[in-house]
């Protein structure tokens, strides 16, 4: 499948999640009631869903995004590469902005899209948050009645199982065997809710966005045999 993707008709994006709120006790009682029966589920016994609601950033119907961080490769030999990141308090305005990135993006290209465990996780979260956020879902991310072959969206943690549906593999992990870069050099994910609640530094948060992103475009080269992208030939246009 890869020898026919061209990395620069590949978009790599990387999101951010939080609580929708900053502690369990500012939830409607019906969210909480929800989140109370949602999380029995995998929290340890004694504990209860107040204990454990920081993981509520992980689900769609719990969470929000606070950033998307999206990478394009823009020249060969070498490699360079872009990025651009959307992010704010304001869930339904960067999802805008990133939607209307996205359509322009593949209008009339035959794209893909690519993140690391991008089908079990940022693919239907942003999907999901669209349609709560009352936004149309980019053609791209819409997989309604499409086949397989159909599907624009690559996943370097799905392509790394080779079947295997048994493995779970980090990104800080596939980049520590590969050879590249870590991303988890500052923060790492578990960390996001509380830098963003408490510490109120969705830069940092950003930073670190970007720099999952860039490792994803890596590891994607790696996997096709082709040149890494130095340091020094790395843009962010973020306005930060």
């Amino acid at each position: 499948m890869l020898e026919n993707v061209k990395p620069e008709d590949v978009l790599f994006i990387d999101i951010e999640t939080v609580p929708a709120v900053s502690s369990f006790t500012l939830l409607e009682p019906e969210l909480q009631s929800l989140w109370d029966r949602k999380s029995g589920h995998f929290r340890p016994d004694g504990q209860s869903a107040e204990d454990v609601y920081e993981k509520a950033g992980i689900y769609a119907e719990f969470g929000k995004i606070i950033c998307i961080s999206a990478g394009l490769i823009k020249d060969r030999n070498p490699f360079s590469f872009r990025i651009k990141s959307f992010y704010g308090d304001d869930e339904k305005s960067l999802l805008s902005e990133f939607s209307s990135m996205l359509s322009k993006f593949s209008r009339g290209k035959d794209v893909l899209l690519c993140a690391h465990n991008g089908k079990e996780f940022d693919y239907p979260y942003i999907a999901r948050r669209l349609i709560i956020n009352k936004l149309k879902i980019p053609e791209i991310l819409d997989n309604a009645g499409k086949k397989p072959w159909e599907i624009k969206l690559l996943d370097t943690m799905d392509l790394w199982k080779f079947g295997d549906y048994k493995s779970y593999t980090s990104l800080d992990l596939l980049t520590s065997v590969l050879g590249i870069s870590t991303p988890k050099d500052d923060i790492d994910g578990s960390m996001v809710a509380g830098i963003y609640w408490n510490d109120h530094d969705i830069k940092r948060i950003v930073r670190y966005c970007e720099k999952d992103v860039l490792a994803v475009a890596r590891v994607l080269l790696r996997f096709m045999n082709l040149p890494r992208i130095e340091s020094d030939r790395v843009e962010s246009v973020t306005t930060l």
